[in-house]
């Protein structure tokens, strides 16, 4: 990360509240992200990391506050806009979102499907993905049918075939034994290398210490903490 991309962050937060009804679930949030940075969004259940992502990606709009996703401001972001913001972003959700009555080939597609590729574009590129997260062979297979890992691994696949910028991942390991993990955390650090902001929200300690990065520690919806983890260490430099 260069002095030039922390002036020009892919991500800013001014000031960011959001509520549900009378509920609090973020509030006074102001942070920035670096282009091809990686960020750990941590803290306990109900602290808020699934409402961030959402602000980001535009599943839920802020209540107040300013959110700027690679120079689209999101206050006033039109429905006709939300496609060009989404393109930008690569998203794994903790249930993996995969449509039942479709292949993985075809889960995968529709990303790029939706971006307006060429019919034999989206072929190459799908195949070609598939075949990086170890899914080739199931292309044909409807995601009911497939484990945890592969539902991940198919995930994964739809969210980085359309080269986003960044990708936003739920707690993306959460529900896999430490082999599917690995990999799926393999297949994000290889997007992270090749240019993608990645910012992963979980409480797994483990993961972070392995990884190492910048942590934003979120408690009861505010920022109780934020530093770098030393990797393969268990402090927090603030």
């Amino acid at each position: 990360m260069t002095d030039r991309d922390a002036d020009n962050p892919i991500i800013r937060l001014v000031h960011v509240h959001h509520t549900y009804g009378r509920l609090t679930a973020l509030a006074d949030l102001t942070f920035d992200v670096a282009k091809n940075e990686w960020v750990f969004i941590s803290g306990p259940s109900g602290a808020g990391k699934t409402t961030l992502l959402k602000l980001l990606y535009f599943g839920t709009r802020a209540s107040a506050g300013e959110v700027i996703v690679d120079g689209i401001p999101l206050a006033h972001l039109r429905r006709n806009g939300v496609p060009r913001l989404r393109r930008k972003c690569g998203v794994i959700f903790q249930d993996y979102k995969l449509i039942p009555g479709r292949t993985v080939f075809e889960n995968v597609a529709l990303v790029l499907e939706a971006a307006g590729c060429e019919r034999r574009l989206i072929s190459k590129k799908v195949r070609a993905v598939l075949r990086m997260v170890g899914m080739e062979g199931h292309a044909d297979a409807l995601p009911p049918r497939l484990s945890g890992g592969e539902q991940q691994r198919a995930a994964v696949a739809r969210a980085i075939v359309g080269d986003p910028k960044i990708i936003l991942a739920d707690e993306p390991t959460g529900s896999l034994d430490e082999e599917s993990a690995r990999a799926v955390l393999d297949l994000l650090q290889t997007a992270h290398i090749r240019g993608a902001t990645v910012i992963i929200a979980t409480h797994d300690k483990g993961m972070i210490r392995s990884i190492g990065g910048r942590v934003l520690y979120l408690n009861q919806g505010r920022i109780y903490a934020a530093g770098h983890v030393e990797r393969h260490y268990d402090r927090m430099v603030l």
